[in-house]
This record gives C-alpha cells, sequence and structure tokens, in this order.
C-alpha cells in the first residue's frame, strides 16, 4: 500500500524532492494537514435556528482539496457494503477528481464532475455521514481528507456565481409518471427522469415538499429555505411539476385505479417511515413522543414563524427535564432541537455500549470507522451542561406517571450484554443500578421499521421479512406492473446518499421500461 512507505521520514524528503506528473499536490498531505470548516460556537448558535456552519474559505478548501494522494486505488468513490455498512460514496462521486480540480482552482469544472453522479451535493455536502472519508486511502494512516467541505463549497460556491441555472429538456417523450414522495430519493428519481424528457409530477404528502430533507432534518443541518427549496425551485423551472397535501394510500382522489390511469409508471419513494416504538409501562403517558413526531411538529412551526425563536406550543422541550431513548441521527438531532427550545436538561439513553476512541481490531479501513466521536448535538449539550448527554448500556424499564397523566420520570438500570443458550446476545441487568431519571418529555428516537402499510396494501404490493417493498436492488420493479419502489421503502433505514443512489436507479429502470432502453447513468 502506497501510505505504508509514506510513513518512512526518508520516502517522505524524496516525495517533496520529486516532481512527479500526478493529480494534486504530490506533497499536500505532507505539507497540510486536515482542517475541517468550522462550526459557529456552540454557546452562540443555540440561540438561533440558522445553519451551524460558519462561513467558508475557499482558499483553505483548495489546500485541503491537495491533500488527495492521488492513491492510484481510490476506495473513497466504490461505494460498497461491507460487513454491512457503507464504504466509499454510494453513489460514485469523482472524488479524486474534483479535489484535483478544488486544488487547481477550476471550481466550475470540479461542479460539473460532481453533477455527473450527484443531483443534489448540497444536501449530502450537508447531512451525508461521509462514508467517503471513511474509506479514503490516506486515513488509513493519516487523518482523511475532508472530502464532505469539498463537496458542499464546490456545489455552495455554484451556487453563488450562478453556474446553477435550469436545464430544460430540449424534447419530451410524450410520457408521464408519478413520483410518490418527495425525499431524497424521490427527488433524486424526478431529476432524472425529468432530464430524460418525461413530464414528472411529484405527489407529496405533507404541505411543503421535501420530504426527510424538509421536515425530518432540522433547519441547523439543512436550511429549508437557502437550501431545500431552492434546488425545488430549480426543479420547478425545468419542468417537474409536484402537487402536496396528497396521501397516497388514504387520500381516495388519488387512487391506485387514477395513478394507473393518468401516468405510464409510477415510482414509490415514499420512505422507512414507521417509527420503533417502545411499548413498556405506561407507554401511554402524555408527553412520550416518536422522535419525528417532535422534529416535524418544530420544524413546522418555525416554517411558519420564521424562525424567530419561538416555540411550538405542544411538543416543546421548554423549561423541561428531557430524555432522548435512541442515538444517531435523529437522536442527535432530538438534542439539539431541546436546547434550542430552552430545555431545562436533556440526557441521551444508549443501549449499546460506548463506541472505541479508535478502530477495534474487528473493525479495519476500509470499513465505517465505528469509533467514538460528538455530533453537533452533543458539542452543544456538552457546551450548555458540561458534559457528553449521552449514558452507555442503559435500558429503559418503565415511564412514571403522574396523578394527571403525564410523563414524569423514566425508570431505567444498567446493562451488560450476554448470550442466551441460543447464543444471541441479550441485554444483563446489573445488579443495584436501578434508578429514575426525571422527564417531563421523552422522545424516541429508536429508528424506523419500515413503510407505512397503507400505500403497501392500496397497491397490492409484496414485502420482504423486514416489512420493506420487495423489490431487487438495480431493478427497482415491484410485483405490479409500471410500479417501482426505490429508497428507503425498498431497502430501509438508511443513509440520505443510498436514496439518491436508488432514485437514480429507479428512474434509469423506469426510463427503460418506458422507452426499451435508457441513456440515463
Amino acid at each position: 500500500m502506497i501510505g505504508v512507505a509514506f510513513q518512512h521520514r526518508a520516502t517522505r524528503a524524496l516525495v517533496r524532492k520529486t516532481n512527479f506528473n500526478v493529480m494534486g499536490k504530490a506533497t499536500g498531505f505532507l505539507d497540510t494537514e486536515r482542517e475541517t470548516i468550522p462550526n459557529r460556537p456552540p454557546l452562540e448558535r443555540i440561540g438561533d435556528w440558522k445553519e451551524i456552519h460558519a462561513d467558508r474559505s475557499d482558499e483553505k478548501v483548495m489546500e485541503q482539496g491537495s491533500r488527495c494522494m492521488d492513491c492510484g486505488t481510490p476506495y473513497c468513490h466504490t461505494g460498497l457494503l461491507i460487513s454491512g455498512m457503507a464504504s466509499g460514496c454510494p453513489i460514485n462521486n469523482l472524488i479524486p477528481e474534483f479535489n484535483d480540480l478544488v486544488y487547481r482552482n477550476r471550481w466550475q469544472e470540479a461542479l460539473e464532475r460532481l453533477r455527473k453522479t450527484n443531483n443534489f451535493p448540497e444536501f449530502t455536502g450537508r447531512v451525508c455521514p461521509a462514508p467517503c472519508e471513511g474509506a479514503c486511502v490516506l486515513g488509513s494512516i493519516e487523518p482523511p481528507v475532508t472530502i464532505k467541505n469539498v463537496e458542499c463549497s464546490i456545489v455552495d460556491r455554484g451556487w453563488e456565481e450562478g453556474w446553477l441555472t435550469p436545464q430544460v429538456p430540449a424534447m419530451r417523450t410524450g410520457k408521464k409518471v408519478a413520483v410518490v414522495g418527495s425525499g431524497p430519493a424521490g427527488l433524486a428519481c424526478a431529476d432524472q427522469l425529468n432530464r430524460a424528457g418525461h413530464q414528472v409530477t411529484v405527489l407529496e404528502r405533507a404541505d411543503r415538499i421535501g420530504g426527510l430533507l424538509m421536515y425530518g432534518i432540522p433547519n441547523m443541518k439543512l436550511d429549508k429555505r437557502e437550501v431545500v427549496d431552492r434546488r425545488v425551485s430549480l426543479m420547478r423551472e425545468e419542468g417537474v411539476e409536484f402537487v402536496t397535501s396528497v396521501d397516497i394510500g388514504k387520500d381516495p382522489e388519488w387512487s391506485k385505479e387514477r395513478l394507473t390511469r393518468e401516468f405510464d409508471a409510477t415510482v414509490l419513494c415514499c420512505g422507512a417511515t414507521k417509527g420503533r416504538d417502545l411499548p413498556i409501562d405506561n407507554r401511554d403517558a402524555k408527553g412520550v413522543h416518536m422522535a419525528m413526531d417532535f422534529l416535524t411538529a418544530n420544524t413546522s412551526h418555525q416554517l411558519e414563524h420564521n424562525f424567530d425563536g419561538t416555540n411550538p406550543e405542544e411538543l416543546n422541550a421548554t423549561g423541561k427535564d428531557v430524555v432522548v431513548i435512541g442515538g444517531g441521527d435523529t437522536g442527535t438531532d432530538c438534542v439539539g432541537t431541546s436546547l434550542r427550545q430552552k430545555c431545562k436538561s436533556v440526557i441521551q439513553l444508549e443501549i449499546m455500549p460506548m463506541p472505541p476512541m479508535e478502530r477495534a481490531p474487528d473493525n479495519p479501513w476500509p470499513e465505517w470507522p465505528k469509533v467514538y466521536t460528538l455530533d453537533y448535538g452533543q458539542v452543544e449539550a456538552q457546551a450548555v451542561q458540561g458534559e457528553d448527554p449521552r449514558r452507555y448500556l442503559v435500558m429503559s424499564k418503565r415511564f412514571i406517571r403522574d396523578d394527571d397523566g403525564n410523563v414524569s420520570g423514566v425508570e431505567v438500570v444498567d446493562i451488560t450484554w450476554g448470550k442466551d443458550e441460543a447464543g444471541r446476545f441479550t441485554p444483563v441487568e446489573t445488579e443495584g443500578t436501578l434508578r429514575i431519571l426525571p422527564s417531563q418529555l421523552v422522545l424516541l428516537a429508536m429508528g424506523f421499521l419500515g413503510p407505512e402499510q397503507e400505500i403497501v396494501e392500496s397497491f397490492g404490493l409484496e414485502t420482504d421479512a423486514r416489512s420493506n417493498v420487495k423489490a431487487e436492488y438495480e431493478q427497482y420493479t415491484t410485483n405490479v406492473e409500471g410500479v417501482f419502489a426505490a429508497g428507503d421503502m425498498r431497502r430501509g433505514q438508511s443513509l440520505v446518499v443510498w436514496a439518491i443512489n436508488e432514485g437514480r436507479g429507479a428512474a434509469r429502470e423506469c426510463d427503460r421500461y418506458l422507452m426499451g432502453s435508457t441513456q440515463l447513468p
């Protein structure tokens, strides 16, 4: 591996003296340390709903682009699944190429490279956990290239410079396609089908377009008006039609029969929105909510009130002790939202053990690094409360309910993980650790179980063992003629970048179905 050789001082010196004709700066990663675009100070940013990121420096981004080491076999854009986890970019972004172009100050060309594979780099550049960086070859010996920052900087500059303009198809095919759901999979699918010349109508059950991007991710991570609405407006100018407040599967005016009658094909991109519940004692106590209900209510309120700092009358954390049960991005978003609503305190409970500080022996590169990190919400909680809000190896036993039916606490116990007689891992309670955590608001952020069943049943779709719609990857065809499925609805809860991958793939196969062949990537 090339990285091993660079650990030797003599080789490092030789590389500095040699003028290789290579991509990027030959000594970039030797001369420049990893430096991400900074976030605003945590105590400042929790006072508003603006994006957490500080302004970028194009010169700094160019320096970081120079660290891309021309590694010969770039795992960063492979998009593999290793040990069930993403390794490299699932949409196969041409990462070494755009890093090199940014380093050489050729930003517009870098944007064109990025647009070849990614319909929405302004989304992934903000909310993707960056499996590309986890697979970066340089990351096997030194901190990896700041790929995510470079990607976001490219597209943000593209918007600022006016390089992103409506690209209306020169010809129309006469075919009509309905895309149900306007999350990242649905928008990517619609964008690709529109480029192919089809007339695309996106149907969304919420009152605004964006799905997960609009209501599932808080504004401080992904600005709704400056980022999401801007992209939707561009797609509308390019010819995509958007219809909101249409709940396919429940709305009698938009039945399967109507879609079949009015459209030549339908692509279902409805997400995996059925949240995992916690059926323990007193689950019906007032103040115990699914995390996504909490996040959606807050974003809806903030949009209606122009992010003026007020909080919703219901489902808000103001002055309350908040317990978030579960981790991941959703749990972090609950922490960050609770702090902005001025909660009294916030604790996040994780039933799994604390990750190690460095890669464990059974988690080698280029697997996704399962290591301890502080996401933006935990950084903010630490700044306010003096410590990471997460408590590991803690299991919730029951909710405590007061005389008025309101939740007043969560009874928890510490656990270890052991194996039962069948060899399955099972939690083992630690004696003497039973206790009650005071809480007037409990948020359940334990992941999602699959798509909601109304639309599945209304279309008569076959499902797999996990209740996801059955459709082969890279085929996306369901058991119903002319109906395709993609994104979390098909693969289960996953990353935004995987949703874009699937949306693009479903568009390709839908185009092939409609036209007999396809030129979509």
